[in-house]
Order: C-alpha cells, then sequence, then structure tokens
C-alpha cells in the first residue's frame, strides 16, 4: 500500500497541495485530473520520491516495489533495449551484473563461489531467469520489433523510445506503477493493448493522463486536483464528471428536499454502475459504487468552457463533392462526397496528409488534379493545428482580436463571448499575443461559434487543452447539428462525435476505408 499523510507543497507564493491524505490500494487503479498547471505531475514526482514536499510524507509498504515511467527519453541512449526494460527492475539487474562479474573473474575464488550462490538463490526469487524472456514479450507486444532489441537505445527514434521506457515501467510485475501520459505518441492498436494489460494488473495503478477513453477504460477511482486539494471518488472519468455535473445543477435548485436529491444520485450510481462492463476493475468499482451515499460526494469548484456551435444558415441538399483529388507527397484520386447529418472522422497515419486535404477543402492550398465543390448553402469554420498565424506578432487585446470575426463589435457583447471561453474580467484584456497553448485554442473555438457556420472542420483540437476544456468541446461537437470533418488523437471524441470513418493511407496517399460506422465499431474491425 501507499500512503500519503498530511503532504503539503509550495513553489514560491504558489500552493499547490495542502494536507494532502490519501491511501493507494492493491487491486485499484487511480486516476490524477486536474486543470493545466494544477500540479498533477508534480503530485506524481512525490509519490515518487523525486520531489520531496515541504510537510508530511510517503510511505510504500516495505518489500514493496515501485516503477515508474521515465520521461527522459535519452537517458538510456548507451543501453541496450532489451537491458533498458530490465532496468525498470534495478534490484535484479544489479544482481544479475555482479553475478555475471564473479563469474567473469579469472580468479574465481572458493568466497565467491558462496557469493555467487547466494546471487543465484536471490536472483531466481525474483524471477530473474525468465526475466529477459519477459522483457521481450513486453517490447514484443509494444510493437518493438526482436531485431531491435539488442540495438542501443541512441539507435531508436522517438516513438521507439517511448515505448521501450513504458516496457521498462511494466516490467517485473511491480507493486506500485506510476504512469504520466502513458498513451502519448501511441498508436490506437498499442493504446488497446495498454488498456487490457492494466485491466488485468493486480497491483496498484496511478496515472495522469487526457485520454478520457483510457481513464474510463481502466480507472476504478478519480484524485480530483483542485484549487490545493485532492480529493478521491469512486468511479470512473465520466461518473466522476457527470455525479459532479448533477450535484451542481442539484445546488441550484435549492426547493429541491434532500431526500429527492439523495434519491436521483442513487438512481444515476445504479444506472452507471449496472453498464460497467465484466473487467476486473470494472467489477471492483461496481461494488464500490453500490455502497455510495450522496453524503460521499460534493459539487466540483472546477469551471467548464461553454462550447455550443448555431449555425446561421439552414443546409441545403448539395453539401460537399470531391472527386479524383490528388496533392503529390499527400494523397491521389481521393473522392468523397458529404450528406447531411454527417459528422466524418479523417484517419492517417500521417498527419501532415491531413492537414494538406483540410487546406486544399479550405482553399488555402490548391491540389494538382481534381476538384472540390462546396454547395452553395455551405459556410465553412476551419480549426487549423498550426494557429500560429492568428496571434503571432499580434499587438491586440482579446476583446480586438475577437472583435475582427464578429458582426457585432459592441464590447460587452465580445466579453460575453470570451467569459463563456473562462477570460473574464482583465483577463479579456490580455494581448493575444502572450496567450498560452491552452488560451490560443479557446479563442478559436470563440472565433468559430461567433462565425456561426454550418460546416466544420477541426484538425486536431483538442491539442493544448486540459480535461474540462476536451470535455466541453466533445459536449459542444456532440450536439451540433451542422457536419463535420475531425481529426484528433483524442479517441472518445471520435468515438461520441463521429457517425462515418474515413481513412487515407499513409504511404500510398489513397482511400483505404469508409464507412458509416462509429470510432470503436472502426478499431474493432481493423483489430480483426
Amino acid at each position: 500500500m501507499l500512503q500519503v499523510t498530511g503532504v503539503s507543497l509550495q513553489f514560491g507564493s504558489k500552493k499547490l497541495f495542502e494536507d494532502v491524505n490519501l491511501k493507494f490500494t492493491k487491486g485499484n487503479c487511480y486516476g490524477i485530473i486536474g486543470a493545466n498547471g494544477a500540479g498533477k505531475s508534480t503530485f506524481l514526482k512525490v509519490l515518487s520520491g523525486e520531489i520531496e514536499p515541504q510537510k508530511g510524507y510517503v510511505t510504500l509498504d516495505k518489500n514493496e516495489r515501485m516503477s515508474v515511467l521515465q520521461q527522459n527519453q535519452n537517458k538510456y541512449d548507451n543501453e541496450t533495449v532489451l537491458r533498458t526494460v530490465m532496468l525498470g527492475f534495478k534490484k535484479l539487474v544489479d544482481i544479475m551484473d555482479e553475478k555475471d562479474a564473479l563469474y567473469a573473474n579469472p580468479d574465481f575464488s572458493e568466497e565467491d563461489g558462496i557469493r555467487a550462490g547466494e546471487l543465484e538463490g536471490e536472483f531466481a526469487e525474483l524471477g530473474g531467469y525468465d526475466a529477459e524472456y519477459q522483457a521481450g514479450q513486453l517490447l514484443n507486444a509494444l510493437e518493438i520489433p526482436e531485431e531491435l532489441h539488442y540495438s542501443l537505445m541512441a539507435d531508436l527514434d522517438a516513438k521507439q523510445k517511448v515505448r521501450v521506457l513504458l516496457a521498462q515501467a511494466l516490467f517485473g510485475n511491480p507493486d506500485v506503477l506510476l504512469l504520466d501520459e502513458p498513451t502519448n505518441n501511441l498508436d490506437i492498436k498499442t493504446v488497446r493493448w495498454l488498456e487490457n494489460y492494466l485491466m488485468d494488473f493486480e497491483n496498484t495503478i496511478i496515472i495522469v493522463s487526457h485520454n478520457r477513453h483510457f481513464l474510463n477504460k481502466v480507472c476504478t477511482n478519480i484524485c480530483d486536483v483542485d484549487f490545493g486539494k485532492i480529493d478521491m471518488y469512486v468511479g470512473n472519468y465520466d461518473f466522476w464528471y457527470q455525479t459532479s455535473q448533477l450535484l451542481a445543477r442539484q445546488q441550484k435548485e435549492q426547493n429541491k428536499k434532500a431526500e429527492q436529491r439523495a434519491k436521483e444520485l442513487q438512481e444515476f450510481i445504479a444506472r452507471f454502475a449496472a453498464n460497467a462492463s465484466k473487467s476486473r476493475q470494472a467489477t471492483s468499482r461496481k461494488k464500490e459504487l453500490e455502497k455510495l451515499t450522496i453524503s460521499d460526494f460534493k459539487p466540483s469548484l472546477r469551471k467548464y468552457p461553454y462550447i455550443d456551435f448555431k449555425f446561421e444558415r439552414e443546409i441545403g441538399n448539395d453539401i460537399l463533392i470531391v472527386e479524383n483529388l490528388t496533392k503529390e507527397g499527400y494523397f491521389k484520386n481521393l473522392s468523397f462526397s458529404v450528406q447531411k447529418n454527417e459528422k466524418i472522422g479523417i484517419l492517417c497515419d500521417k498527419s501532415t496528409t491531413i492537414t494538406m486535404l483540410y487546406d486544399v477543402l479550405t482553399g488555402k492550398e490548391q491540389a494538382d488534379v481534381g476538384s472540390v465543390t462546396w454547395g452553395k448553402t455551405i459556410t465553412t469554420s476551419y480549426f487549423p493545428q498550426n494557429n500560429n498565424e492568428f496571434f503571432e506578432n499580434c499587438d491586440l487585446n482579446l476583446v480586438e482580436w475577437l472583435s475582427q470575426y464578429s458582426k457585432d463589435h459592441y464590447e460587452e457583447y465580445l466579453r460575453g463571448w470570451l467569459g463563456r471561453m473562462l477570460f473574464s474580467g482583465e483577463e479579456a484584456l490580455k494581448k493575444a499575443k502572450v496567450l498560452s497553448g491552452g488560451e490560443k485554442v479557446r479563442c478559436m473555438l470563440a472565433k468559430m461559434m461567433l462565425e456561426g457556420s454550418n460546416f466544420l472542420i477541426f484538425d486536431e483540437p483538442t491539442n493544448h487543452l486540459d480535461l474540462e476544456s476536451i470535455t466541453a468541446l466533445n459536449n459542444g461537437l456532440s450536439s451540433y447539428k451542422g457536419c463535420m470533418l475531425l481529426t484528433s488523437h483524442d479517441q472518445e471524441l471520435m468515438n461520441t462525435v463521429c457517425n462515418r470513418i474515413i481513412e487515407i493511407d499513409a504511404v500510398t496517399g489513397a482511400k483505404k476505408y469508409d464507412r458509416c460506422v462509429t470510432y470503436d465499431d472502426y478499431v474493432d474491425e481493423m483489430a480483426k
């Protein structure tokens, strides 16, 4: 068991945590959530011992081992891939190295023999004789081919290094596993494998992730980092979010009796628990959910942007026809048409292909061959993956910046839209050129809402956003009644918004898949 007792931490005048008391127990998976800058990754470093808190302490049961997903990709450049994985269990490697050094000694003594015998016993007890095989199996599962197992880490590319470091964290069945954004740079097949691996993991897992689908799959508990406190709740991310929203609504309805509120909450808990899958985590979660009462919850203080896309003009019968579209080095003979109510997920392993397609569709680039025909009633808004052109060297404040895209230039009107995106008061007078990545994205979303278009195009809109903003965006896109092209690495967003999937082959540039299915259905079909 990992226990946090009275932990407080601050950097300068900024208080991150105060008097945190938590227990992380075997058989559970804990998702750490919170706004950007709340201190999620810092909290993991406190748990691992990398950062010492000013007050309190973290204790791990005697003889238990903690494993941490390394963030420094170049740390093991001089080691082989297989040895890097095994270094996740350093005690085992230290014994192996000492044992091998003794046997390599030409002056091997009787004393050395006794010591070697002791080491052999420890090595066997720790599973050392299967270690290389287990490490190799993890690497194979994470799509690091056998021909690379004895290569130096320095010879691998960044995506391969991430997979090796993930294998390192998982190696040797640690008692406590700390994972900071483990799905970054993983394809959907590998993410699915990791989900299944963790759902069968019998010890303690603590995860920081912005991947809501992943959190929903594997987590039995959610730890909410909010205003210097860390509160723990039973359930996955969706359950935490929906419960906090329900309680917030109930709080506004002051005339509701406590008994009625409690009944409403319990009905919601029972409904959620009944829909749980049969995984070990879900079964454990269901048992705990059934014990919950209204006193176990409190409304979150978290603020969410208000994202709601409305269009000004109704969509006609002709929407978008793409015929034999070719752009050398990107796509070839690409043809498709868009029908009413279609929200199409566009996929390609080569992200530049999708960006170029969107640039051609919106007129920023010209195709080499083929045609793009938009219906006469169609108005478009485009969210590019790179939004620097909208903000670089822009000396306007946010009210002035947003005014460029609005028919109504009244300041209070524009402040209202900015307020929806969490820019209230003096925040609305910030210079556009000094915004953070997440703030730029929220401004772009406000711009698109103001434009009132009936056809939206999104190229990785969740980049730089925190979970609250991603959830709000998901809700906004799900309720949107117009047409859409959407590309995102956020699996939950793709699955809950898109009703058709088009995939472009990264090598040939040709269309390789086009069906009216959900994203999850597409993934299941590809896995067969």
